[in-house]
């Protein structure tokens, strides 16, 4: 696939579940020369994610669901994503 390692994600969450609202953002300059840059510039992310999906389930289940969608993403060519998903309110 060509682009970036967001856009990538964001068409995978988009794909797996309809969010509400979604918010990727590149952590990677704020670890800059620590453990997990690889020089990239794409090692580290933030993924803020609302969906009806999430709804029956717990913080955990959501987590599980948003790395699960990721795929072979997340620990094989991205060193470390914070998630925060939520159901709407």
């Amino acid at each position: 696939m060509s682009g970036t390692i967001a856009e990538e994600m964001r068409e995978r969450l988009t794909e797996a579940f309809t969010p509400s609202k979604l918010d990727i953002i590149n952590d990677s300059a704020s670890h800059a020369g620590h453990s997990g840059d690889d020089g990239s510039g794409e090692s580290h992310f933030t993924i803020l994610i609302e969906a009806d999906a999430f709804t029956p389930m717990n913080r955990l289940a959501r987590q599980r669901a948003v790395i699960a969608a990721l795929g072979d993403i997340v620990g094989e060519r991205v060193h470390a994503v914070a998630i925060k998903a939520s159901a709407p309110a």
